[in-house]
């Protein structure tokens, strides 16, 4: 779990838990700063949304996470930060998989009906201030065979290429940290913009389901403040975690 290089930002393990728990060792201790990278060739207890867990072949696929200090947002935008993360990731992404590649609300990247990355954001606040935020990204690289896995997709199933996975994670981090210093310098309205372009079943009708409910509706776009805005005549918005996608 020691570090095999490492300079002022960029953390390379052999093997780790979790990217996002280390980075989260480093705010703990004292010596985070903002930009710094853990990249892992192994993680043995990935972290996905929701407690779920994010299963990864050793060495194939991209895991790390970005130590960000977001203290020109208030914890109530932290959607923002969200969606400039999914931006560049769907930007680098893109370059390699086409246009086919969407960005799935509100924090996956879906090349056509299958998933090729995911993104965990955790953040460190205290009083009213958000002090830290620690980026997970995990992006399914050169892996072919996924298991028992619903709907994944690598880059590698998609182009045929295979991909160097720390070129790869050194390109992304670079227009990461380029599109959040665009948020600071110039606001989320171009961010936002970005992020409906490229929305996963714009203007299409999908099932969700919430609680017990399923029923079919229309794709809006994303709001403002991170809401998933569905139908047509009559409009609903739905906060992250309130429903399912059917697909």
């Amino acid at each position: 779990m020691l570090p095999k290089k490492s300079n002022t930002h960029w953390i390379e393990l052999d093997s780790v838990d979790s990217t996002n728990n280390y980075a989260m060792r480093l705010i703990h201790e004292g010596v985070a700063q903002h930009g710094t990278v853990v990249f892992a060739h192994r993680q043995t207890d990935g972290k996905g949304q929701r407690g779920k867990m994010w299963e990864t072949e050793a060495g194939a696929n991209l895991s790390f996470s970005i130590i960000i200090q977001p203290s020109f947002l208030l914890p109530a935008q932290n959607f923002q930060l969200l969606a400039a993360t999914a931006v560049a990731v769907h930007h680098t992404i893109s370059k390699l998989t086409g246009d086919e590649t969407k960005i799935k609300w509100a924090n996956d990247i879906y090349w056509r009906d299958r998933k090729a990355c995911g993104i965990l954001v955790e953040n460190v606040i205290r009083s009213t201030q958000w002090q830290w935020a620690i980026i997970g990204i995990g992006v399914n690289v050169n892996q072919t065979d996924f298991g028992i896995l619903p709907n994944p997709v690598s880059i590698k199933q998609i182009t045929g290429r295979q991909i160097n996975v720390k070129e790869f994670a050194q390109e992304l981090f670079t227009e990461l940290i380029k599109t959040v210093s665009g948020l600071q310098k110039q606001g989320f309205g171009k961010i936002h913009l970005q992020y409906n372009k490229h929305l996963y079943k714009r203007n299409q009708t999908v099932k969700l389901k919430k609680g017990r409910r399923k029923f079919e509706t229309l794709i809006n776009e994303v709001n403002m403040n991170g809401e998933l805005v569905t139908g047509s005549e009559i409009k609903e918005n739905f906060d992250f975690g309130e429903i399912e996608w059917l697909l």
